[in-house]
């Protein structure tokens, strides 16, 4: 494996920047990717960038939109690992696709894997490590004598305005639960 073809970003710079500063961020490291994958497909069109992706996807390829999707969540507090893999897998993916026989390929095939490895310089993974329970669209944990139940902000906001859940199988009062941290969890990028 060769080294990683875009430059490493400084922990400590991007641990400074705030959300405008951490959006224009992602947008140079995506140009830069987007630059990078021109060098062996002159045509390849420039990627729009959203920051409205939700749940435990951290990006998106969305072919349709002309562009790509990242999650804001996920990448406020994963900065370093979001630029630097994230932003390419995503760009391998956008450049596959563009290519000839692209529609073919399969999404983290050999075309990809490719990419990722020989234009990169990374380790093709499928998957991230990032804790995605605040990304989550239920990101609320309730808890009752038998198990933990996951709330929307919609209804968490009821709850803490006064609105009781019971469990449907032990009848207890559900109970917020505040964020403790335990293990990752393992997602698709």
């Amino acid at each position: 494996m060769k080294q990683p073809a875009l430059p490493d970003p400084d922990h400590v710079w991007l641990a400074s920047l705030d959300e405008a500063a951490l959006h224009e961020a992602l947008l140079g490291r995506v140009a830069a990717a987007w630059q990078l994958c021109r060098d062996y497909h002159p045509e390849l069109p420039r990627p729009r960038v959203w920051l409205d992706l939700r749940g435990r996807c951290a990006g998106q390829a969305h072919y349709g939109r002309g562009g790509l999707r990242f999650n804001p969540v996920l990448y406020r507090e994963n900065r370093y690992p979001f630029l630097t893999e994230v932003v390419p897998h995503e760009m391998a993916h956008w450049l596959v696709r563009h290519l000839s026989d692209g529609h073919r390929a399969r999404p983290h095939g050999r075309e990809w894997r490719t990419v990722m490895e020989r234009l990169f310089g990374l380790e093709p993974r499928v998957t991230h490590v990032f804790d995605t329970r605040r990304a989550s669209p239920m990101p609320y944990r309730y808890h009752c004598g038998c198990q933990e139940h996951f709330f929307t902000s919609r209804r968490h906001s009821l709850a803490r305005n006064g609105r009781r859940y019971r469990c449907l199988s032990c009848a207890q009062t559900l109970v917020y639960q505040s964020f403790v941290e335990h293990g990752k969890h393992t997602t698709n990028v």
